[in-house]
């Protein structure tokens, strides 16, 4: 300050200025643990179980279709390998149990 200028004398004339908090108070000071909800809802996991393989049910609904309408044609093969095999087995032991008196092939 400068000698006989107009002014403050003193530092006691200075205004009074001190920080305080915000008009309203500070926000509470969170000290609890809070564990967040990461991921889904129970009844959420159930309505996409229940509801969201709809496009995957229907494929595998058209698969089982298909081999429900292929299956008579796959038992037809199958039977008549079967029964080829079975007689060439019933030729093979024939054949090999030719020489015993009373063996009948059936």
């Amino acid at each position: 300050m400068i000698r006989k200028k107009p002014g403050m004398a003193s530092v006691k004339d200075m205004p009074l200025l001190q920080d305080g908090p915000p008009p309203g108070g500070f926000l509470p000071v969170r000290y609890a643990r809070r564990i967040s909800n990461t991921g889904p809802s129970a009844m959420a996991i159930f309505r996409g179980f229940c509801l969201g393989d709809v496009p995957s049910r229907a494929l595998k609904e058209e698969k089982y279709a298909a081999r429900r309408a292929i299956l008579p044609i796959l038992q037809a093969e199958e039977d008549e390998r079967f029964v080829s095999e079975w007689n060439k087995y019933l030729d093979y032991e024939a054949d090999v149990m030719k020489d015993v008196p009373g063996w009948k092939v059936v």
